[in-house]
């Protein structure tokens, strides 16, 4: 799975390296599964929608971090499955192949969460686990294991990863999204399954543009349901004879 290279909290501790040039896009290896794939453009979507009219954000999965030139020549790339960065100068728009360091004023990711598997989760909890903390020092880590259903997180304090304890709901709470980190059972394109999703800090969904839609649509019909039911019944009233006066 690619592995992209991202900084937590801000800007990097050390100089920007040397710009290397032909920097490569993409490692070539598939996504763990369909399931993947899926969960991270959920995420990935979901945090757009949410954050749609501001600019001072980028948010990207399954693309490469580029962080040293040495990073470069030993090929050791990175690329989590979802990536948040934040704060001011930051070109939302600016389309993107790879999130070079040393091209976004030293940024590296304040968020990251990788979507583990069997093949994967002893270097999820180890090498990108340390590389996060202690070179990216990434404020925010999440792992979460499809197979185990297991959600785990860590927050930075002291330049060293603690672990961040779940709410009664078993969510874990993000600083930097100002959102829960959870599971949610639900269908996504077209697939029912036990999908990582976001709540607000109400605990409420965080909605995609077409459950958006569609739950201002049900609510319109209910509404529209609950109208029709009232003057059936104002309707019904109006019809009833009054009872004769008692004798």
């Amino acid at each position: 799975m690619a592995t992209p290279v991202t900084r937590a909290a801000g800007k990097a501790a050390h100089p920007a390296p040397t710009p290397p040039s032909n920097l490569p896009e993409t490692d070539e290896q598939p996504l763990e599964s369909p399931w993947h794939r899926a969960c991270m453009n959920l995420l990935i979507e979901s945090v757009e929608y949410r954050l749609a009219g501001r600019k001072d954000f980028y948010v990207g999965g399954n693309m490469f971090i580029y962080f040293s030139a040495r990073q470069v020549r030993h090929r050791d790339y990175s690329g989590p499955d979802f990536f948040f960065v934040q704060g001011p100068g930051i070109d939302h728009d600016r389309p993107r192949q790879y999130w070079a360091i040393w091209d976004e004023d030293g940024r590296y990711p304040n968020v990251i969460i990788e979507l583990s598997s069997p093949s994967t989760s002893a270097e999820d909890h180890s090498t990108r686990k340390e590389l996060y903390e202690q070179t990216f020092q990434t404020a925010e880590y999440f792992i979460y294991d499809p197979s185990a259903r297991v959600v785990e997180g860590w927050r930075l304090a002291k330049r060293r990863y603690r672990r961040i304890r779940p709410s009664e709901q078993g969510r874990l709470w993000s600083e930097e999204l100002g959102l829960w980190v959870g599971t949610w059972r639900g269908t996504f394109q077209e697939h029912e399954d036990l999908w990582l999703r976001f709540f607000d800090p109400e605990g409420n969904l965080v909605l995609l543009p077409g459950e958006s839609e569609r739950q201002r649509a049900d609510a319109a019909a209910a509404e529209a349901a609950r109208l029709r039911q009232e003057l059936e019944e104002l309707k019904g009233a109006r019809a009833t004879p009054p009872a004769p006066p008692a004798e």
